[in-house]
């Protein structure tokens, strides 16, 4: 089988199948062999693990995965690559392939019927439109994930390790940090991919913790309160949390809660850690 891993044999196989490539999947397929030994050294792919690829395009990663994983199912959305990813990964026995939407997915489900329930590790080059999409909804199903690594938008990865304070901050920075421990572990250039994205990108790993580093009585209304202080992130929490939507305090439960926490009345969301959120939260709940 060629190696995928670079511009002449990806066009020479999309030409054989008549491949084009579709807006709404938001497809770039990899072609640096450099990145893709970054990324699988990244997620610490061993013998012992299963893996659940999401978007395999033409299967040059899954080809990576199948090499060192013990048994690998990838999941792609797009029918027309079904034909390409049954040729490419044709050598390797300890790969399925699944052509469903991922948003759709039960992931716990899959853990259970094919993995025994015990955790499995995702990889993934995911589709820049829906990135965050995929990722909170995998955080937030809870179901028994070691790590995700994942290519993404450098400036997503940039918001997802965010400390306070900084421009990058905001409620993904929050929401991911709360279930996971993120950390880069490359920068990706436009010229890796075919065809080039217009931004940069970057592998992030994210360690899911097996419990989360803050405690919160009301996970449902930290989340809110974050969200309803990113909204207007100039205006001080006090406003955000006030002319809130999901939100009903008047201004003196609001203050009074920022007493309660020894938070002054002029702070803003942006400046809070997610222990602060979490201790505001309960605040409100007594």
């Amino acid at each position: 089988m060629a190696n995928l891993a670079n511009a002449q044999n990806t066009i020479s196989i999309l030409k054989k199948y008549d491949f084009h490539f579709q807006k709404k999947f938001g497809q770039n397929f990899l072609i640096d062999s450099h990145v893709l030994n970054k990324i699988v050294y990244a997620a610490e792919i061993t013998k012992e693990d299963f893996v659940l690829e999401i978007g395999p395009g033409i299967g040059t990663l899954t080809q990576y995965l199948c090499e060192r994983a013990r048994q690998v199912i990838a999941v792609e959305i797009d029918k027309n690559l079904i034909p390409i990813l049954k040729e490419t990964l044709s050598p390797y026995h300890n790969v399925m392939i699944l052509q469903e939407d991922i948003l759709k997915v039960d992931i716990q489900k899959i853990v259970e019927n094919y993995n025994e329930g015990r955790p499995i590790k995702i990889v993934a080059n995911l589709p820049y439109y829906i990135t965050t999409r995929i990722i909170m909804g995998l955080l937030e199903s809870h179901a028994e994930v070691i790590s995700m690594t994942v290519m993404v938008q450098k400036e997503v990865a940039s918001r997802m390790q965010a400390a306070p304070g900084t421009k990058d901050y905001g409620a993904l920075s929050l929401a991911v940090q709360y279930y996971a421990l993120p950390y880069l572990a490359a920068n990706v250039p436009a010229n890796c991919f075919l065809p080039r994205p217009k931004v940069g990108s970057a592998v992030i790993r994210l360690i899911r913790y097996q419990q989360s580093p803050v405690n919160v009585k009301n996970e449902a209304l930290m989340f809110r309160l974050i969200h309803a202080s990113f909204q207007q992130r100039r205006k001080t929490l006090v406003n955000g949390l006030f002319h809130a939507e999901e939100l009903s305090f008047d201004k003196k439960e609001i203050e009074d809660a920022l007493n309660f926490c020894q938070l002054p009345l002029s702070i803003r969301g942006e400046a809070l850690t997610l222990e602060q959120f979490a201790r505001l939260a309960d605040a409100f709940s007594k």
